[in-house]
């Protein structure tokens, strides 16, 4: 297993849309373990391939306390919803911002599971916003993009300095 590269808003290749994975064979299984290994080193409770920058439609989420249940979702599509709440969100490749996202509250959901299996959830609260927000990545959205034109601009502005600062200090800790 190996952790992986997580991709920062705002680059260009979080927009890329997934693609459907065809087999769920050894190298997809290989993939969703570094896929998890990576989510509970960042730490965080869910992870798009499209954040490592592969682009196929594979989810991994933990919003288990002892981080134990990992979930994994292939080729997800949501069947229904219903309701509306507002979480405050965040996302590891927006790193620090979290901000408040309205979502619905209940979703049924069909996927394939790391064996290849077909399986429909129902759920809702913290797993339902999870699963929306990860298929959300794998059409190229963040959840920034549900915030205003104005905040998403300071966030952009933020990240980039602290980038800026981070390459400096890695500079001048390698001279």
């Amino acid at each position: 297993m190996a952790t992986l590269t997580i991709l920062e808003f705002p680059d260009s290749r979080l927009r890329k849309r997934a693609l459907p994975v065809r087999t769920v064979d050894d190298t997809v299984r290989g993939l969703i373990d570094d896929m998890l290994e990576t989510m509970y080193a960042a730490p965080g409770v869910g992870l798009a391939a499209t954040q490592v920058n592969v682009q196929k439609r594979i989810v991994v989420i933990d919003v288990s306390e002892e981080k134990n249940e990992p979930l994994c979702l292939v080729n997800p599509e949501i069947l229904e919803q219903s309701g509306a709440e507002e979480m405050e969100e965040g996302c590891l490749s927006v790193p620090g911002v979290f901000e408040k996202v309205s979502r619905a509250e209940r979703i049924s959901v069909r996927a394939l599971n790391r064996d290849g299996g077909q399986f429909e959830l129902m759920t809702e609260g913290l797993l339902a916003v999870c699963i929306q927000h990860e298929i959300d990545h794998l059409e190229g959205k963040l959840f920034v993009d549900y915030l205003s034109p104005l905040k998403r601009q300071r966030i952009r502005k933020r990240i980039s300095k602290e980038q800026k600062q981070a390459g400096t200090a890695h500079k001048a800790a390698a001279s």
